[in-house]
This record gives C-alpha cells, structure tokens and sequence, in this order.
C-alpha cells in the first residue's frame, strides 16, 4: 500500500530541514499501524512564539487518528505529536487484535459447548 505524506505549514516560515524532520519522523508511524493510507503533517505558527503542530492519519478501519501538540520549539512538538500518534496507533492496531482474538475464543467455547454429550445418552 503506499503512503502519502503531506507537510504543510500556515503562519509559519517552512525551511527544508522542518519538513525533512517532519517526514522522517511520521514515515515511522507504519511500524504501528500497518494499513496507513495518508499523513498529514500541519505546522501552525502563532501569535506569540508559539508553534502548533497537527498530525492527521488515515488508517484502513479507522476514520481518522488526530494528534496535536503545541510549543515554543516546532521539532519538540513535531516529535511530541508524532510520540501521541505512535500510542494511538499501538491503542489502534490493539483493539483489533482483541476483537480477533475474543472472535476466535467464542467460536472455540461455542464448538465445546456442543461437543458435551446429553445425559442419558450412550
């Protein structure tokens, strides 16, 4: 499946070593998810010094996983965002393992359930 990955910036000067380090960052984010079909990376500059970054996933089963984060410094916020979206992943890709897994358990308790001999038979 290939990945998409977008790097944008509003209010923000956007130099090439930003983005590189944006995009080398969330280009690690299939390690934990592995149906991601795009990344959005929003870097948002305002008034005051502060910076916003925005981390967008679209992932097969999901609709779509947020991450924000928000600092003086926009590599420490882009690596505290990209840091939330590795645990909503990791979150992600658990919860559909349990659903597979309790799937699989109720399948096997049901066949043992009928597989118990009526009484007085045999």
């Amino acid at each position: 499946m290939q990945m998409i990955v977008t790097v944008t910036g509003k209010h923000i000067e956007m130099t090439d070593a930003i983005r590189a380090h944006a995009e080398e960052k969330v280009e690690k984010l299939p390690r934990y998810y592995n149906s991601i079909s795009q990344i959005e990376v929003i870097l948002e500059g305002n008034e005051g010094g502060m910076q916003g970054v925005e981390i967008l996933v679209h992932a097969e089963h999901n609709d779509l996983l947020v991450a924000k984060e928000t600092g003086t410094d926009t590599y420490t916020c882009i690596d505290a965002a990209v840091h939330k979206m590795e645990r909503q992943l990791r979150k992600a890709k658990e919860k559909q393992r349990g659903h597979k897994a309790a799937s699989a358990s109720k399948v096997a308790e049901i066949e043992s359930a009928s597989q118990v001999p009526e009484e007085g038979a045999a």
